[in-house]
């Protein structure tokens, strides 16, 4: 099927004819055939690589035409940058959704593609965002992470509540493959379409000693080195492709990564751009590793890294510039980032209770999937590495030949029922008993076999455990949120955070600790904790003997020990250590001080709302917490990071020349702050300070200077730029 035969906007079929796709891809096809465009439900599960954007682009940009709102669902708020510049500029206007939990966001709704995360999506509903009852067409991508542990419920409970709103919206669902996909096709009363085609053939096979074994056939390589996963790297390279390898942990990433770079001493201006960015963006020891890599072609990849180091990896990998990128298995979840090898080198992993355990085959194939470059490679080869000749047959039948796991409803999950059952009756969507079993009757949950009575149960359990808690009342059979759990849920908050927040506040009366609220929040089932190690027992021993009294929470348990750690690299941070101390001290890399930041930002704002309403007396030290936090800085600073355009390094250099305020600022010399920001900065900063302190001190002298510092900056650029002459133009 031709690409200029489908019903979609002129501009888009031209833009895809200018990029060289002049036909559908056979699955694609299917979805055409099954009525995408006559606006029927698909669920297309497909392999990695064979189109599935392309299936929702050209849906979207049809439906858009016909005066429809198209909303996009990703898992990760990476992949949600990716497509929302996929879909950009292509003449619809595109949104991206992935900030504060507790915000509308109405201006969304002026977008004709809104690409947001699960559970963004899942906080827009909750604040009851008008715009979403004007969605007409959804796409969820990744719609198998439905049988998630960690995001699954979600998941699914913002797809039943979007087809409750919009009734006649049209749902289409991309899947890796997965081993029931009709159960999940009959609940969205949608098409299936499998299929095994991809753009780029897909070879499998596990190494040993030499050689890939794949069905029927082998492939002998030379082995220079004495490691396997070099060699597999090496062989991949020299015929002019590139390589993924994926392993089970972070510290296994960046040792491959040195390894490969020693084995490469690859040389390029364009590696060491990319060295420079990085070291740049990454001053850790972890950072420092990369940079080196990097500038030898080699490279990993993994959330320990901050966002800057990460994208340079990503850019340098697609340009073709960067060889081989080693990784936790984070990066096969939906980056695309395709190479004519990948290495599944670690196929098993550490679980808690259980010991080592082999990774899901879903998992597998998500990693396999990424092998073969669309119009770059003639093949894709995934490659298992065997440790001994008896595992060969075993790999082969474990993962190569398995079929992918089922996927279930985790709605099955009483603690995850709770927050959504809460949200449910919260924002109206379920105002009595009845109305929430009818609601829970049309979850992918209950379409599951002989689970109505277990979900009659699990109901029951949950909301009487919310009614216990304070968060729902009733009246015989009606149902209401009370005003704890009305914010607890606008705030996206679990249950038993809000629960856990609001008596300790309670409990703890007057006497505030800034750490010990720290360490209660990192103790809430809404924070990541960082895992303990041997060395962390010492300090986490020292800290309960000598802060024992600051804490919140007294219960000794697992979280406990893990939230200390996680509590303590909050408050180095907030103490303005350096990032690289940070690092070096807990043994962790600088995209974790950024999640840990970003996460408990939202919780502190989220306790700051609870304890408005139940502690008001600790407000100021809830305010101030959630500024050092944001910020980074210590208490002193706060007067000046109040101020747009301050930072934690500027305001620390103003402290440290005597400026501890905006009226300290108002006193001081112009041209010695213009010194320290620079004269725009100094304009804006004194406005500002004006303001906040109610002074009108005449600043016409410094609007002067600022005038005549841009003005010269500007002289200065015209000098530089090359002086046109009389053969310019023809004279």
């Amino acid at each position: 099927m031709k690409i200029d035969t489908l019903p979609i906007p002129k501009q888009l079929r031209d833009t895809y004819l200018k990029n060289g796709i002049e036909e559908l891809y056979p699955p694609q096809e299917e979805c055409v055939n099954a009525g995408l465009f006559e606006r029927k439900n698909i669920l297309a599960a497909i392999p990695t690589a064979s189109g599935k954007t392309l299936i929702a682009e050209t849906a979207m940009q049809k439906e858009i035409s016909e005066g429809g709102k198209c909303l996009y669902i990703v898992p990760l708020k990476a992949l949600a940058a990716e497509k929302y510049e996929d879909f950009s500029g292509k003449s619809v206007k595109v949104g991206i959704a992935t900030g504060d939990p507790d915000q509308r966001d109405e201006y969304l709704g002026r977008y004709d593609i809104i690409v947001a995360t699960s559970e963004k999506t899942d906080s827009l509903l909750r604040n009851k965002s008008e715009w979403l009852k004007s969605v007409s067409l959804l796409v969820v991508d990744e719609i198998h992470l439905i049988g998630d542990e960690s995001r699954g419920a979600t998941l699914e409970m913002v797809i039943a509540k979007l087809r409750y709103l919009n009734p006649d919206m049209q749902i289409i669902g991309l899947s890796a493959t997965m081993g029931n996909p009709e159960k999940l096709a009959a609940w969205l009363d949608a098409k299936l379409i499998t299929s095994e085609w991809r753009p780029v053939d897909l070879k499998e096979g596990v190494y040993h000693q030499g050689a890939i074994h794949f069905h029927g056939s082998e492939r002998i390589l030379e082995t220079p080195k004495k490691d396997d996963d070099l060699n597999l790297m090496l062989d991949t390279i020299a015929e002019g492709g590139q390589c993924l390898v994926f392993v089970s942990s972070r510290r296994s990433a960046e040792a491959f990564a040195k390894r490969a770079a020693s084995a490469l001493k690859k040389e390029s201006p364009e590696l060491d751009k990319y060295s420079e960015i990085i070291e740049k963006a990454d001053t850790t020891q972890s950072g420092k590793t990369l940079s080196l890599s990097v500038k030898k072609g080699a490279a990993f990849h993994h959330a320990g890294l901050p966002r800057a180091a990460r994208e340079a990896v990503e850019t340098g990998f697609r340009k073709g510039d960067i060889a081989v990128i080693s990784s936790t298995p984070t990066l096969a979840a939906g980056l695309n980032l395709p190479a004519r090898r990948v290495i599944i080198r670690d196929y098993t992993r550490y679980e808690s209770g259980y010991g080592m355990q082999s990774i899901p085959v879903m998992e597998y194939r998500q990693m396999a999937g990424r092998a073969g470059r669309p119009r770059l490679d003639p093949y894709g080869e995934a490659v298992l590495i065997a440790k001994e000749k008896d595992d060969i047959d075993r790999l082969f039948e474990e993962f190569i030949d398995a079929p992918a796991e089922d996927i279930s409803s985790q709605c099955k999950n009483e603690k995850e029922l709770r927050g959504h059952l809460l949200a449910l009756i919260a924002s109206g969507f379920a105002k009595n008993i009845d109305e929430v079993t009818g609601f829970m009757a049309k979850s992918f949950y209950a379409s599951q076999k002989s689970v109505t009575k277990m979900l009659d149960r699990k109901i029951k359990n949950a909301l009487d455990f919310l009614k216990k808690s304070g968060l729902i009342e009733s009246d015989g059979t009606e149902i209401s949120p009370t005003m704890f759990g009305s914010l607890s849920s606008k705030l996206y908050l679990d249950p038993e955070s809000a629960l856990m927040i609001k008596n300790a506040l309670i409990e703890r009366d007057s006497d505030f600790s800034a750490f010990g609220m720290l360490h209660l929040l990192c103790m809430t089932p809404d924070m990541f904790r960082f895992y303990l190690k041997a060395s962390d027992e010492k300090l986490v021993d020292s800290v309960i003997s000598e802060r024992g009294d600051e804490l919140f929470s007294e219960e000794l348990c697992e979280e406990f020990f893990a939230a200390i750690k996680t509590a303590l690299v909050a408050e180095e941070w907030m103490s303005e250590v350096p990032e690289d101390t940070i690092c070096e001290h807990f043994s962790i890399g600088a995209g974790d001080i950024h999640a840990v930041v970003e996460n408990l930002r939202w919780l502190i704002h989220a306790a700051s709302r609870i304890c408005h309403e139940f502690t008001p007396s600790f407000d100021k030290e809830m305010s101030d917490l959630e500024i050092r936090v944001t910020h980074g800085v210590k208490e002193e600073l706060i007067p000046l990071i109040s101020l747009k355009g301050i930072g934690r390094v500027r305001a620390r250099r103003l402290l440290n020349r005597g400026y501890d305020s905006p009226a300290a600022l108002l006193k001081a010399d112009e041209n010695e702050l213009i010194g320290i920001l620079g004269a725009v900065i100094t304009k804006n900063i004194l406005q500002q300070a004006g303001k906040k302190t109610g002074l009108k001190k005449q600043r016409e002298e410094i609007e002067e200077i600022a005038e005549i510092t841009e003005t010269k900056k500007e002289e200065a650029e015209v000098l530089k730029k090359p002086q046109a002459s009389l053969f310019d133009f023809g004279g």
